[in-house]
């Protein structure tokens, strides 16, 4: 009986080492054959080498869906996947996806191979192989692309640089600079028809293991690999035994997924997902970091994944974990675009804790991650990080300083000392920088309102030569900074010329992107430039129609700026401008913002006020958007030839619509008198004499109501509620008919001799950072308010504001020699 059974053993290994030998003849002979072209070796599907020897008897089975790239076909009563999902596709043909949609599945046209096991699933099983493998995938879900080892080797752009500045990383991300050592393609699918002989009965921890051989394999047969009938029957053997797969074994299997290069719309990873979510809370925060960062090699979002790390993460003993940890959940955070309210404390805590032991990568890795996210951090928190970053600056890389820009940028935090650092820090690093980290670098500094002309010349150096590497993005974004900023053409005769032929050349962007458009224009019309080409394309109706379908105002906003700006500065334009109803529009939809928000500042209510107490009245100031394309008001005066005010009709709540013309002037009433009418009753009150009783002269048929001047807590106030201001006393010493007022008209007068006044209560916020250089949205209304016909009289912030807590009678002075001095 014994040498009965040994010779069974010594016959069947006999068999095996045949079939192994044979096997590898077949391999070596193969090898030796020439490669057939691409798409041969795809329609092949690679044939099997021991089809011949291992046939087996076919199962009556039913064609099942695609696995990205193969087909597995499997036994409705074992696994009871739902009918009529499949569609039917050639398998060499190439199916094109729509972005961010899941590929349909589709059935191969042969395959000798079935997949079948005695085990029966259980129901809870059974749907989720429903969901993998009758889907595809999670359709309807935004998915990221992956990222590629060049991305991680490249030294001006590396996200992921900060990953190697400690040891500790490694326990919670995944390198993908490093592959492990290759095995030989033979040993790949000899694994491979193991699968094929082991079937239901692989474990957990053969799964794991085939998996992560497989993916040693060279990044040129990892193709073949996936194509291959066999690894989706070890897939399924996978998914069949997930739920008694360890921790380390689960983490195991998806970094074999990276290394392989599964597509992250393939069903298996959706089925990965579900069960990593349900562990989540057996897990520690180095796995569960880990799994997250490999979720991101494979560039697929997994939100449901990351709300569970996070409501893990608010439990940690964030006392037994270090900067790893913390910058890592940080960069995850920023990569999902979310920073939940309840990690804030934590985190903002622990960035305290270890932000003296950041490096220079880490600091810019954190302030992405804070960008991305939107976290709302405290201004002092963030203050220190750029601190940080401030003291570590020349260590970082050019991607880590535009990154802290970035967070810059978003909490509109102006940091002097690292601001003033970039005046030394870009000249050095501009010409290695690449368009788009020069193109945040300008942004950034448009955005905080920062001009620094060795940063803006620097930028301005380098970007005629990589003019033409511009995306629509980069060259409108950097025309609107430098407009913005007030740099003129003459200072880089050649940046503004070759930033505007780089928007003729992507010209094709414009349907997807017209915001891009728009933005580089009014960055042109900032610095007084004007292209007819692309004027004429942003106000064609159809380009109008596009930009306005966007549902966006801002793009409204932004056509009706260029168009006014047309009809002022380009009196002979003859090409497309925008339709009346959408200039009303956006004109009803600034006005109505303007009244909630502007109109309401205690400076403009102030300066309103006390304009109205000098010139006679409400008739006299007029507040409104003279020129309603630049999105401001103002307080609109007007005086005759002689100096004297003038009322201004108009309709209440109803803003000004001039778009290159000038609306006529109103008549002068009679008198012209300055401040306040003399009266009898008022001429009593001064003299102490009881006035006689005499029917008043009838009121001059254009003759201003007036309106009696309210009562202010100041001295010289009578008990009726007239002041006796310097003002009234100078009009009733002042002989009739003497204005006070210059003797030539200024400059800005009409025909008829009327002077046009537009006043300004300007704040800070419109001039570049502690300058009194204007910014360019408001340079160009200073300069179009002049082509309009109005003589600009403003209250700048450094004068008007230290007066508000001053006595009315300064506050008057300032005033009348502003307007009449």
């Amino acid at each position: 009986m014994t040498s009965h059974c040994e010779r069974v053993e010594t016959s069947t290994e006999l068999c095996l080492r045949l079939m192994s030998a044979r096997a590898l003849c077949r391999v070596a002979a193969l090898r030796l054959l020439p490669l057939p072209p691409r798409k041969e070796v795809q329609r092949a599907k690679f044939h099997h080498w021991d089809h011949e020897h291992h046939k087996e008897k076919e199962e009556e089975v039913q064609p099942g869906p695609r696995v990205e790239g193969y087909t597995v076909q499997y036994n409705p009563a074992a696994y009871q996947v739902r009918q009529g999902v499949a569609a039917s596709k050639g398998a060499d043909q190439e199916e094109e996806l729509p972005p961010l949609t899941l590929a349909p599945p589709f059935r191969q046209q042969s395959n000798p191979y079935s997949v079948c096991t005695s085990r029966r699933l259980s129901s809870a099983k059974n749907t989720l192989l429903d969901l993998a493998f009758s889907r595809g995938g999670d359709s309807g879900k935004e998915t990221a692309a992956p990222l590629s080892p060049a991305e991680d080797l490249s030294p001006s752009f590396n996200p992921r640089a900060f990953q190697k500045c400690r040891p500790e990383y490694g326990a919670v991300s995944h390198d993908l600079s490093q592959r492990p050592p290759t095995i030989p393609t033979e040993e790949a699918f000899l694994l491979l028809h193991k699968v094929k002989v082991l079937k239901g009965s692989l474990g957990p921890a053969e799964v794991a293991h085939f998996l992560s051989e497989l993916g040693r394999l060279a990044p040129e047969q990892l193709p073949l690999a996936r194509a291959d009938t066999r690894f989706s029957m070890l897939l399924r053997y996978g998914v069949e035994s997930l739920r008694r797969f360890s921790a380390a074994q689960l983490l195991e299997a998806l970094r074999a997924f990276v290394l392989l290069g599964l597509p992250a719309t393939h069903g298996v990873l959706g089925l990965y997902e579900a069960e990593l979510v349900w562990r989540a809370g057996e897990m520690e925060p180095q796995q569960l970091l880990l799994a997250a960062d490999l979720w991101r090699c494979l560039g697929r979002p997994v939100p449901q994944y990351l709300e569970r790390l996070y409501g893990c993460a608010a439990t940690w003993a964030w006392a037994r974990l270090g900067p790893a940890e913390l910058v890592q959940l940080i960069y995850l955070m920023g990569e999902g675009r979310h920073c939940p309210a309840s990690l804030l404390l934590p985190l903002e805590l622990q960035l305290l804790r270890h932000l003296d032991q950041l490096t220079a990568e880490e600091v810019g890795a954190v302030s992405l991650g804070l960008f991305k996210s939107q976290s709302g951090l405290s201004e002092g928190t963030v203050r220190r990080l750029v601190d940080r970053a401030r003291e570590v600056v020349q260590e970082m890389s050019d991607y880590a300083l535009v990154n802290v820009l970035k967070l810059l940028r978003f909490g509109h935090l102006d940091h002097l000392g690292l601001l003033g650092s970039l005046g030394e820090e870009i000249p050095r690093r501009a010409p290695r920088m690449g368009i788009q980290g020069l193109m945040h670098v300008a942004l950034g500094c448009s955005a905080l309102h920062y001009r620094d002309d060795r940063v803006l010349e620097a930028i301005a150096d380098c970007l005629p030569s990589l003019a033409p590497q511009c995306r629509s993005k980069d060259a409108g974004k950097l025309l609107w900074a430098f407009g913005t900023l007030g740099f003129p053409p003459s200072q880089a005769p050649r940046l503004f010329p070759s930033l505007t032929q780089a928007l003729r050349q992507r010209e094709a962007e414009f349907k997807r992107f017209p915001e891009h458009l728009l933005t580089g224009l009014l960055g042109l019309a900032f610095a007084g430039l004007f292209p007819a080409d692309l004027l004429t394309l942003a106000l064609s109706p159809d380009f109008v129609s596009l930009a306005a379908s966007s549902r966006q105002l801002e793009l409204k906003k932004d056509l009706f700026t260029l168009d006014g700006s047309v009809g002022l500065e380009l009196p002979g334009w003859t090409g497309p401008r925008v339709s009346r109803a959408l200039a009303q529009e956006v004109t009803q939809q600034l006005w109505q913002f303007a009244l909630q928000d502007v109109c309401r500042k205690p400076e403009v209510l102030e300066a309103e006020q006390l304009l109205q107490e000098l010139l006679g009245g409400e008739g006299f100031v007029r507040k409104h958007m003279i020129l309603p394309h630049t999105r401001s008001i103002d307080l609109e005066v007007r005086l005759d030839s002689a100096g004297h005010p003038l009322p201004l009709r108009s309709e209440p709540g109803q803003p000004s619509t001039i778009l290159g013309g000038v609306s006529a002037p109103q008549q002068s009433w009679e008198g012209g008198h300055i401040g306040v009418t003399i009266t009898e009753d008022l001429l009593a009150q001064l003299t102490n004499i009881k006035p006689v009783a005499v029917k008043p002269p009838a009121e001059p048929p254009h003759s201003p109501t007036l309106h009696r001047i309210p009562e202010r807590e100041q001295e010289g106030a009578f008990l009726s509620g007239v002041d006796l201001t310097e003002g009234l006393m100078d009009t009733l010493r002042r002989p009739a008919g003497k204005p006070q007022s210059p003797k030539q008209p200024p400059p800005c007068s009409t025909s008829n001799g009327v002077l046009q006044l537009a006043v300004q209560v300007s704040n800070r916020n419109q001039y570049c950072y502690r300058t009194q250089q204007l910014l360019g949205l408001h340079a160009l209304k200073r300069r179009q308010l002049a082509l309009a016909g109005y003589r600009v009289v403003e209250l700048p912030p450094w004068e008007w504001f230290p007066l508000l807590r001053r006595s009315r009678a300064e506050k008057l002075d300032y005033l009348r020699a502003k307007i009449f001095g």
